[in-house]
C-alpha cells in the first residue's frame, strides 16, 4: 500500500491493519459509507446511550460540517447533553477508578449536587439549572402566542442565539448540537419525555406555567419525517443509516420506509446502506441484539442492501471511522488510491 501517512494517518492505519472480526466489520463499513457518498448518496445518523456526555462531539460536529453526516436521530438526553458540554464542560467532573466505587461514594457525589454518567458526571447548577433559565422563557413565550414546535427546535434556537457564546466553556466546533443547528439538518427526537429537560417540561406544564401542546408530539415527528426522508434524504443515490446503539433512537426514525410504503401506500427508496455499532450481543427479543437481516422481514431493509454491524465499544469505533471519513474528504484522490489499493 502506498504510503499516504502525513495526509490519510487514520485511513491508513485501518485499511493496512484491520482485516478480520470486528476489525474487518469496521473497515467494511467504512469503505461502503465512503463509496456511498462518493455515489452522491446521504447518510442519516443515530445517537443512543451517552454519546454527547462522552464528548462524541469532537469529531460529529467536524463531520456535519463537511457533510458527512445529514440528518440525525437523538434521544432527548444526547440533545440536551451536547448542550450542556458547550455551557459547564469544566464543571465536568472525572472518575478514573468509577469502576471501585462504593453506595457511599455515590451517595457524595449526589450531596455535591453531580449526577454521574459511569465515568463523568453532569452538574446540577451549572448544566441543568443554567439551561432551565435560558429555555424556560422560550416556553413561556410559546405558550403565551400559542406556538407549536418540535422538541429541537427549542434547542437549535437556543444554541445559536449569540448572547449564549458568553456562557460558552466548551469548545463550539466540539458541540455537535451547534454544528447541526448551523446546517440546519433533519433532527428527530422521539422520545424526548425521558430526558432531564422532558422531565423539567413536564413539571411545568403541571403546574400550569405553559402547556404540553407547545412541544409537538412523537406522531407528528414521524408524520414530518414523511416528507424529510422523500424530499431531502432519498433522493439521489438514496440514503444510509447509521445508527449507535438501539432504542428509540433507530428504532423510530427506520421506520419510516415501511410506513411510507405500507401505511402511507406510496413508492419510497429503501434504505441504502445500514450499520450498527452496539456491544449488545445478539440475543432473543433484543432490537439492540438484533442482526440487520431481521429488519429485511419487516421491509426496513432488502436483501441488496449494504449491512455492517460491529459489536463494539461506539466510544472506540465511531471516531476511528469519522477521522477516516474526514481525512477522505480533504484528500479524496489520495484516499481513492489507498482505497483501491487495501487487501
Amino acid at each position: 500500500m502506498t504510503s499516504s501517512a502525513s495526509q490519510l494517518p487514520i485511513l491508513e492505519f485501518i485499511l493496512r491493519s484491520y482485516h478480520h472480526f470486528n476489525a474487518a466489520a469496521l473497515k467494511n463499513a467504512l469503505r461502503d459509507y465512503h463509496a456511498h457518498l462518493q455515489n452522491g448518496g446521504k447518510m442519516f445518523w443515530t445517537l443512543a446511550g451517552a454519546m454527547s456526555s462522552a464528548r462524541l462531539g469532537i469529531h460529529l460536529a467536524p463531520a456535519i460540517r463537511k457533510g458527512l453526516i445529514h440528518g440525525l436521530s437523538v434521544t432527548g438526553a444526547n440533545l440536551e447533553e451536547s448542550l450542556f458540554r458547550l455551557v459547564a464542560h469544566h464543571h465536568f467532573a472525572n472518575f478514573y477508578d468509577y469502576r471501585y466505587l462504593r453506595k457511599e461514594d455515590d451517595a457524595a457525589i449526589l450531596a455535591r449536587q453531580q449526577r454521574r454518567v459511569t465515568d463523568t458526571s453532569i452538574p446540577e447548577d451549572e448544566a441543568f439549572r443554567k439551561v432551565e433559565q435560558l429555555i424556560v422563557p422560550m416556553w413561556q413565550r410559546a405558550h403565551a402566542q400559542g406556538e407549536r414546535r418540535f422538541w429541537h427546535e427549542y434547542f437549535y434556537e437556543l444554541i445559536t442565539d449569540p448572547a449564549l457564546e458568553a456562557a460558552y466553556e466548551g469548545r463550539p466546533e466540539e458541540c455537535w448540537l451547534l454544528a447541526a443547528a448551523e446546517m440546519k439538518l433533519p433532527l428527530i427526537v422521539g422520545g424526548y419525555a425521558d430526558s432531564t429537560f422532558g422531565n423539567i417540561f413536564a413539571s411545568y406544564c403541571h403546574t400550569g406555567e405553559v402547556s404540553v401542546g407547545i412541544a409537538k408530539s412523537d406522531i407528528e415527528y414521524m408524520s414530518a419525517f414523511y416528507d424529510i426522508y422523500q424530499k431531502v434524504l432519498s433522493p439521489g443515490a438514496g440514503v444510509g443509516f447509521f445508527q449507535i446503539g438501539g432504542g428509540i433512537a433507530g428504532d423510530f426514525p427506520i421506520c419510516v420506509v415501511p410506513s411510507i410504503k405500507y401505511d402511507l401506500r406510496e413508492s419510497v427508496k429503501p434504505w441504502a446502506y445500514f450499520c450498527q455499532i452496539s456491544d449488545s450481543v445478539t440475543s432473543y427479543g433484543s432490537y439492540s441484539g438484533a442482526t440487520p437481516n431481521e429488519k429485511i422481514t419487516w421491509d426496513k431493509l432488502t436483501q441488496d442492501t449494504p449491512m455492517h454491524v460491529i459489536e463494539s465499544d461506539a466510544t472506540i469505533v465511531a471516531p476511528l471511522i469519522l477521522q477516516a471519513l474526514l481525512e477522505a474528504r480533504r484528500h479524496p484522490e489520495a484516499a481513492a488510491r489507498l482505497m483501491a489499493e487495501a487487501y
